[in-house]
């Protein structure tokens, strides 16, 4: 009986203590694994920050000031509008 319970209580600390460890170790282990390849087939390091995208250099604004880049051209108004369609008398056709 006492053999039982040292065995029982081994299995509990090391399901408890030492198998997430290992897990979170294996499973990381893997992931960087999976990355690397992945970085590898469109070549670029996985790991590594991308470089810094160059700001286009804009005049300072005070605060509160809203800058907007770009402007889409305005469309010209149509000259011929809709007025409305000839009216035409509904009625219901039971069998």
């Amino acid at each position: 009986m006492a053999k039982f319970l040292i065995i029982l209580l081994v299995i509990w600390l090391v399901s408890r203590y030492i198998l997430p460890v290992v897990l979170r170790w294996a499973v990381k282990a893997l992931v960087k694994k999976q990355a690397k390849k992945f970085g590898q087939q469109f070549g670029q390091s996985p790991f590594t920050q991308p470089p810094p995208r160059p700001s286009a250099t804009r005049p300072a604004t005070a605060p509160g000031e809203v800058h907007v880049d770009f402007v889409p051209p305005q469309a010209e108004p149509d000259t011929k509008e809709f007025k409305g369609g000839e009216y035409v008398d509904f009625e219901e056709v039971k069998k």
